[in-house]
């Protein structure tokens, strides 16, 4: 999933995308209000992590103006504006959630997969397809009772696929939703990464779970014939 921070403590910032980095999501940052505002009419978010005490444009001025085109993306507002007030703003103009500093990172981890989960219409913590699993707490792939040891990006392939399981999904949309926006869209990172967790599903499953329609991108597919 792809997630865009906006906070104006660079300190603070750089440590949330460290984390969530960790946690195997394609995470941007910024740092001013404009910028922002900018880059969330540009690109493709799956969640927004906002501050409200921005340079350059307030986070309820950008919560507005996102509202008015982009009803569906998921807005966390993180703030030390902590009064009643502020938080009856904030989620009356648009957020889905908020989130007062001081605050603990396992706590802001928890109501993004929260968040996520509505957005993909998931309930679990695990997302689960034929035999395979994916713990999304643990960051934790297996078939049956057996770990699969895959890397965070294959990882982050994985869940787009677990939650998308009725739908091709092309090497345009992963890119938007599974890389952050450094990524070189021209280079052959999709088919790389998509080979190697192919390969250790394939290993452990006895069949390779991941088809591809050719000219349109990948898919799940069950059974032993793919």
């Amino acid at each position: 999933m792809r997630i865009l921070i906006v906070e104006d403590e660079i300190d603070l910032c750089d440590s949330i995308a460290e984390g969530l980095q960790i946690d195997g999501y394609a995470v941007d940052t910024c740092n001013d209000g404009k910028a922002a505002y900018v880059l969330i009419t540009t690109e493709i978010y799956d969640l927004i992590v906002l501050d409200l005490n921005l340079p350059g444009m307030d986070g309820i001025d950008i919560l507005k103006e996102v509202r008015k085109t982009h009803k569906d993306i998921k807005v966390l507002i993180l703030s030390a504006r902590s009064s009643i007030a502020d938080k009856v703003l904030g989620l009356d103009v648009g957020a889905n959630d908020y989130l007062a500093k001081p605050f603990a990172f396992e706590e802001l981890e928890a109501r993004i997969r929260s968040l996520l989960r509505r957005t993909f219409i998931q309930e679990n913590t695990v997302l689960t397809w034929e035999t395979l699993s994916l713990d999304t707490v643990g960051r934790t792939a297996y078939v049956n009772d057996v770990t699969i040891l895959l890397t965070r990006k294959e990882l982050a392939l994985l869940e787009y696929f677990l939650l998308n399981q009725s739908k091709v999904i092309s090497q345009e949309e992963l890119m938007e939703h599974v890389w952050n926006m450094e990524a070189d869209s021209f280079s052959n990172a999709v088919r790389v990464h998509i080979a190697s967790l192919r390969k250790k599903l394939k290993a452990i499953m006895g069949y390779d779970p991941i088809a591809t329609k050719i000219g349109e991108g990948y898919y799940l597919n069950g059974g032993k014939s793919c």
